[in-house]
């Protein structure tokens, strides 16, 4: 069972190289962040059509995320739960039930940025990671296998950007932000790139400007963290780095794990 997420950076403006992803990747479940549209702008017709169940919790212009899944889904959340007032679209869930092993919970999200810190944004960022703290205690409470994937907008370690002191002072890497991460990771979750590959650079995002992409000074914020039920399925994971070089791409992209 291949769990991809993928923040596409605006889903109608790219989407001929994410079909082109899809058809080559076949993930069995993908999350997308930044789909940028309201629900009825995703282009849910072109994944239907490539045997996908679609599930959508958009935003106009920002944010949005969506979960598409080729299995049943059932038990959708859409927001992150802990604060009814926050009218961000930056997470949503589902039990994926596929028909020859047991269910997998999914959950794709699209962590604030953050930036600039400190401020009101940073403010925010550290608030959404508590209750994504709180949310994933929720979910061990219940000892089924889970994956909370997505663009987790943290640096963890030096050694996930090609040039770490760059980063001193941005909100993606300052200790807070690095702490709180730790903090969840440390209740029993696994990073399943870490699994795979314990010191390779692996990283899942180039910007745009310097020529960035050129001289691969990337970083790694695109996580794939996995309950102990889901670990003991582990069997791969990993990037999809060649996408980052197509015509047209996103700033980031896929990272996916393989369970059993």
């Amino acid at each position: 069972m291949k769990i991809a997420s993928f923040n596409v950076n605006s889903i109608n403006a790219r989407l001929p190289r994410i079909l082109e992803w899809f058809e080559s990747a076949k993930p069995d479940v993908a999350v997308l962040q930044e789909i940028k549209c309201v629900d009825e702008k995703f282009p849910a017709l072109e994944f239907e059509d490539r045997g996908y169940n679609v599930e959508v919790h958009g935003q106009k212009t920002y944010n949005g995320v969506a979960l598409l899944s080729k299995h049943p889904v059932e038990d959708v959340v859409k927001g992150l739960p802990g604060d009814k007032d926050d009218e961000q679209a930056r997470y949503i869930e589902a039990l994926v039930t596929p028909d020859d092993a047991e269910p997998v919970r999914v959950g794709g999200l699209y962590l604030p940025n953050g930036n600039p810190a400190p401020g009101p944004k940073y403010d925010y960022k550290l608030k959404w990671m508590k209750r994504l703290k709180k949310h994933a205690q929720k979910l061990l409470e219940n000892e089924e296998a889970f994956v909370l994937t997505g663009d987790y907008n943290v640096i963890p370690q030096e050694e996930d950007a090609h040039d770490p002191k760059a980063w001193i002072g941005d909100a993606l890497f300052l200790p807070e932000t690095r702490a709180a991460f730790r903090e969840i990771v440390n209740l029993g979750l696994t990073d399943a790139i870490r699994q795979a590959h314990p010191r390779a650079a692996c990283f899942t995002f180039w910007d745009y400007q310097r020529g960035a992409w050129e001289k691969d000074n990337g970083i790694r914020i695109d996580h794939l963290l996995l309950s102990p039920q889901a670990a003991d399925r582990f069997k791969d994971a990993g990037i999809d780095r060649k996408e980052r070089g197509k015509e047209k791409p996103s700033d980031h992209v896929p990272a996916w794990v393989e369970l059993s």
